[in-house]
C-alpha cells in the first residue's frame, strides 16, 4: 500500500465544513476511511501538469480570463487545476475529476474550480463563461459517485462548486412541512438541522443511502431515499434558476412576487417548467424547496430472506399488489446475498482469491456463517404508523410473503448492533448514515459503476432483468451484485459493478460489460434512469422513438436557452450547436476518447 498523507488526516465534521460528517457518525466515519485506505494499494498520482485548457480557446486567453475572474469573485474563490490529482475517499472526494474513474483520471478533468458564494456571483460565473466562450460544469457537491463525481464531461470546463460557499438552510417551516436549501446541504447538515431546532422528533427528512450528497443535486438528478417521501424530484416544490443567459427565475408560485406557497404548490400557472432543469444542462438550481415527512407516530423496520434465486419472480408478484395499495409503504430493497456479503465491509479475498466470479457455494457458505443466515434475497422494509395499525399491515405481509417456500422472517433482536439491517432501519426512518460506502471495499481500490434500468414490478420482468445481470457481468469476470429498488409502481434494478480503479484491465472490463448491458436491455425494452458520464451519449441515443424525437427538442431547447453552449455541454447526452457533429459523443466505438475535435464559432 502506498504511503498518503490523506490516510492518516481526520474526518472533516458538521459545522465546521459543510461537507463534513455529523458527530454521531465521526467514529463510524473514521472507521470506514480507514478500511478505505486499507484496500488501496493504487499509486498517488504524482505527475506534475498544467492546467487543462478546454478547446476552442488559446491557453493565455484563457489566463487572463481567469484573472478577469478572480477579480470579480476574489482571487481566493478561483482556483487552478495544475496539482496532481488525489483520489480522496466519499469525506473528502476530489471536485477536479471523478475519483471512481473509469478512463484515464486526466481524461474527464477540469481546468479550473469557482466557487461563487451567491446567486448573483452564479449569474457572474455565467455572464464571464458566455463572454470567452468557456464551458462550466456546475456541480453541488460533487458526491454523485458512481456516476461521475464531480468530473465535467468536456475535459478543461471550468467546475463550478456550489457547496462550499452557498450552503444555507434558508427556511425550515415547522407547519407546512418544508425546508428551503441552497446546493451545499447535505441530508447529514439538514437533519442536523432539525436536531437542533429540536424538530427531529417531529419531521423527518427522506436521505439516500448516504447522507453526505447535496439535497438538491439528489433531487435534480432524480435520486430516491427510502421513506414514503423516497422519489425526491416528486417531493421538491420550487426552484430558483441561473439560465445559461445569466437571468434568473424561480419557478411554480415563486414567480408571484410576495407569495407565500412555494413550498407548498410545485405548479403555480401556465407551463410546468421545473422539469426542464431535471438531469439536464438548461440551467443552474441555486434553491430548491422540499417538502418533509410528518413522524408517523411509531415505526418498526422487518426483514426477510429468501432461499433461491428462482424466487425472485414469485417474490415480485406478491409485492407489486402490496406496494400499489400502500401496504409496503417505503421505498423498500430487495437485495441479492452477493451484495448483503459485500455491504460487511471485507474484501472478497476473505472469501475467495481465484479469478472469476465467486461461486455460488462459496457465497452461500459465507453467508451461512453471519447472523442472518444462508440466503438468496433479503428484503428490507419498514412499517409506519401506531402499533396496531403497524400489525395489522405486518401479519397481512407476513402471509403474503409466507406463499415463498423457505421464506424466513428475521428477527431484529438476534442482529447485533453493526448489522448491515440497522443501517437500512436507520435509513428508512430518516437518519442519514455510512454504512453503504462499506460494499465497495469488495475490490481493491475500489470503485463502482452502475447499471440501472427501470421496469414494472413484474416478477417475468425481474427475471430477464436478473439473467441478463448475471449473464453479462460474470462473462466480464465480476461478482453479480444486484439490488432492486422497488418503486410504487415500478423498480428500478441497481446493478453495481465493483472494480480495481488502479487496473487498466478491470476499467476496461466493467466499461464494456455495462455497454453491453445497456444495449440489450434497451433491445428488450428496459431503459436506464440514471447513468455515468461516460454511458450518457449511448443512453440517450437508446431513448430514439420516432427518429429520435425527443433529443431534437432537448437540443432545440439548449439552442435556444443556451446559444453559445456554455453550461455543462454533452450532460446527458444533451450538445450545444457549437459541439454537434465533431465526434464528441462517447460510444463504443470512440474507446476511452472523450474530445471531440474542436468546437464551432459562437
Amino acid at each position: 500500500m502506498s504511503f498518503s498523507p490523506e490516510a492518516n488526516s481526520d474526518v472533516p465534521t458538521l459545522p465546521k465544513v459543510h461537507s463534513g460528517i455529523p458527530p454521531y457518525l465521526l467514529d463510524k466515519a473514521r472507521e470506514a476511511k480507514q478500511d478505505v485506505f486499507a484496500g488501496r494499494t493504487k499509486a498517488q498520482n504524482a505527475r506534475q501538469r498544467l492546467p487543462v485548457v478546454p478547446q476552442g480557446i488559446e491557453r493565455d486567453d484563457f489566463l487572463k480570463a481567469l484573472d478577469e475572474l478572480r477579480e470579480q469573485l476574489g482571487a481566493e474563490h478561483v482556483e487552478v487545476n495544475n496539482k496532481p490529482l488525489r483520489d480522496g475517499w466519499y469525506m473528502e472526494h476530489p471536485n477536479t475529476h471523478d475519483m471512481m474513474t473509469i478512463l484515464d483520471e486526466e481524461e474527464l478533468v477540469a481546468s479550473a474550480v469557482v466557487f461563487p458564494g451567491s446567486t448573483q456571483e452564479v449569474q457572474q460565473v455565467v455572464r464571464w463563461a458566455n463572454k470567452h466562450l468557456i464551458p462550466i460544469f456546475p456541480i453541488s457537491m460533487g458526491r454523485n459517485l458512481g456516476y461521475g463525481g464531480a468530473a465535467p464531461r468536456v475535459r478543461g470546463s471550468v467546475t463550478v462548486d456550489l457547496g462550499r460557499r452557498m450552503n444555507a438552510i434558508l427556511d425550515i417551516n415547522a407547519e407546512d412541512y418544508t425546508c428551503l436549501v441552497e446546493p451545499g446541504v447535505s441530508y447529514y447538515a439538514l437533519y442536523e438541522a432539525l436536531k437542533a431546532r429540536g424538530l427531529d422528533e417531529h419531521m423527518w427528512i427522506d436521505t439516500p443511502d448516504l447522507g453526505g450528497g447535496s439535497v438538491i443535486g439528489n433531487a435534480v438528478d432524480r435520486g430516491v431515499g427510502y421513506t414514503p417521501y423516497g422519489d425526491h424530484w416528486a417531493c421538491h416544490a420550487g426552484l430558483e434558476v441561473v439560465l445559461p443567459s445569466g437571468e434568473v427565475i424561480r419557478t411554480g408560485m415563486g414567480a408571484l412576487p410576495g407569495n407565500n406557497s412555494w413550498q407548498l404548490f410545485p405548479y403555480g400557472f401556465g407551463p410546468f417548467s421545473d422539469g426542464i432543469f431535471s438531469q439536464s444542462n438548461f440551467g443552474i438550481v441555486t434553491q430548491m424547496g422540499m417538502t418533509l415527512m410528518p413522524n408517523p407516530g411509531g415505526y418498526e423496520a422487518f426483514m426477510y430472506t429468501f432461499p433461491n434465486d428462482e424466487d425472485l419472480g414469485p417474490l415480485m408478484d406478491i409485492i407489486r399488489p402490496l406496494r400499489i395499495s400502500n401496504i409496503f409503504e417505503n421505498v423498500a430493497q430487495v437485495r441479492h446475498v452477493t451484495q448483503g456479503l459485500a455491504s460487511r465491509g471485507l474484501p472478497r479475498s476473505t472469501y475467495y482469491t481465484s479469478p472469476g466470479p465467486i461461486p455460488s457455494s462459496i457465497l452461500r457458505a459465507a453467508a451461512a456463517s453471519t447472523p442472518v443466515g444462508d440466503h438468496a434475497w433479503a428484503y428490507y422494509g419498514m412499517a409506519y404508523g401506531p402499533a396496531h395499525i403497524r400489525a395489522h399491515k405486518l401479519a397481512l405481509i407476513d402471509s403474503e410473503f409466507r406463499r415463498v417456500p423457505g421464506a424466513r422472517k428475521i428477527d431484529p433482536s438476534t442482529l447485533p448492533p453493526d448489522e448491515y439491517f440497522w443501517s437500512r432501519e436507520r435509513v428508512a426512518r430518516g437518519v442519514p448514515d455510512i454504512q453503504e460506502l462499506a460494499w465497495v471495499n469488495w475490490a481493491p481500490n475500489g470503485a463502482h459503476i452502475a447499471f440501472s434500468p427501470v421496469s414494472p414490478i413484474r416478477g417475468a420482468d425481474a427475471a430477464r432483468l436478473f439473467e441478463l445481470g448475471k449473464r453479462r457481468v460474470e462473462a466480464a469476470g465480476f461478482d453479480f451484485m444486484p439490488a432492486f429498488v422497488v418503486g410504487l409502481r415500478e423498480m428500478h434494478l441497481i446493478v453495481e459493478i465493483v472494480f480495481d480503479r488502479g487496473d487498466v484491465g478491470s476499467k476496461k472490463a466493467a466499461l464494456a460489460c455495462l455497454r453491453d448491458l445497456v444495449d440489450e436491455a434497451a433491445a428488450m425494452g428496459y431503459g436506464e434512469y440514471r447513468t455515468h458520464l461516460v454511458l450518457m451519449d449511448q443512453i440517450a441515443g437508446t431513448y430514439g422513438w420516432n427518429d429520435g424525437a425527443l433529443m431534437k427538442f432537448n437540443e432545440k431547447l439548449k439552442d435556444a436557452l443556451d446559444p453559445n453552449g456554455i453550461l455543462a455541454p454533452g450532460r446527458c447526452g444533451i450538445w450545444p450547436k457549437r459541439y454537434r457533429g465533431r465526434g464528441w459523443e462517447m460510444t463504443r466505438e470512440s474507446g476511452g476518447r472523450s474530445e471531440g475535435d474542436g468546437v464551432g464559432p459562437a
